[in-house]
Formats: structure tokens, sequence, C-alpha cells
């Protein structure tokens, strides 16, 4: 209304109908993709506010331990990980992510499908904000014999690390097999360090 649109003239400024566009206000249907959040910011000319509201849009496709862990993990000002059977997600390439959450069992469709991918990927820009964590991660070496999504899915993820692995405030090691056992052979495992320098594990 601020901005003097119809639905429709909203609409068709990121092509997307204007049914589309009463679903998102009503929160009815599927949620907004991060992009079409952007696209509807610049439209109406809202100063990033959408664009910063996206995430809690998300907040309730996820269970409450996942919840509080993209929360911390968005605050905190270094991450250490250990992945012991997929990259993580702050590394993966939308194809990887997909073939990684296509997985899931309680999987209810494409729709949701969508919305953990474009959550995957939105919680990513953070890796390139002036308030980026450092990153550590140390990949056991079955994360890169593992073909999740097949030979170019492979190939594109790897090519994703080793740019990663360039970049100053991203640390990227592998464990390999020849070193036996080791302490967290159960699982994966994330330590997120807070601003005032407590740890979560």
């Amino acid at each position: 209304m601020a901005a003097g649109l119809t639905q429709a003239e909203l609409g068709k400024k990121p092509h997307v109908v204007s049914t589309r566009i009463t679903q998102i206000e009503r929160a009815s249907g599927a949620k907004p993709t991060e992009s079409l959040s952007r696209a509807l910011d610049e439209a109406l000319g809202a100063d990033e506010l959408l664009v910063d509201l996206w995430p809690y849009v998300y907040r309730e496709a996820f269970p409450d331990w996942s919840q509080a862990f993209m929360e911390r993990s968005a605050r905190a000002v270094a991450i250490r990980e250990y992945a012991a059977h997929v990259v993580p997600g702050l590394l993966q390439t939308p194809d990887y992510a997909r073939a990684v959450l296509s997985l899931d069992p309680l999987l209810t469709g494409e729709e949701q499908l969508e919305e953990r991918i474009a959550a995957r990927l939105g919680r990513q820009q953070r890796l390139h904000s002036p308030d980026r964590p450092e990153l550590w991660v140390v990949l056991d070496e079955a994360v890169l014999r593992r073909p999740v999504g097949g030979p170019v899915v492979m190939r594109k993820q790897m090519a994703r690390l080793l740019e990663a692995a360039e970049e100053p405030h991203i640390t990227v090691q592998v464990l390999p097999f020849d070193q036996g056992g080791h302490g967290v052979m159960g699982g994966s495992l994330t330590v997120l360090t807070s601003p005032d320098e407590s740890e979560v594990v």
C-alpha cells in the first residue's frame, strides 16, 4: 500500500502471479524463497527489511534443536566442524545440498525440499558478510569418496571445497583413512564460539 502498488503490479516486477503475492501476505501456500524476498524488497524499496526477515520465515520448518543450532551458528565468531559423512552445509553447492537433503525419509515433498535448500544456501551468505566467522572444517576421507549425487555433482562440490580453502577465513582439512581410529568416530561434531568466547558443542 505504501508503495502504491496492487498485488498484480507488484507481482509483475519479480514475474510472479498476483495470487502468489496474496499467499505470501496471508502466510498461506509456499513460503517465499530468498531470491523472491530480495526481488520484492527491491521492488518495494524496503531497504533490505524483507531480506533480513526472510530467515525467520523458515524457523517453523525445523525442530527446536535445529532452530537453536541455526541461531547460535548465525552469531558465532568461529565454527569448527568435523564432518564424518557429508560436506558441511556451509560449504555445499546447490546440487550437492539437493542430493543430501532429498535423502531425508521424513521429507514431505518437493516444496519442503526447496524450502530447506533455500534455507541452507541462505545461511552460506554469512561467510561473505563483514561479520563472517572463522570456519575450520575437517572432512573425513569418506566424505570425499562417497559419490553423493553422482560424478558431476561431486566434481562441482570438490571444486567448491578447493575454492573455499583459498579464502583466508576458511580452513579445510582431510582426515585420511590411514590415520585409524580417533575420538569422534561416533559421528560429526560442531563447536560454535560465541562473541563472548563461550563455546557450544
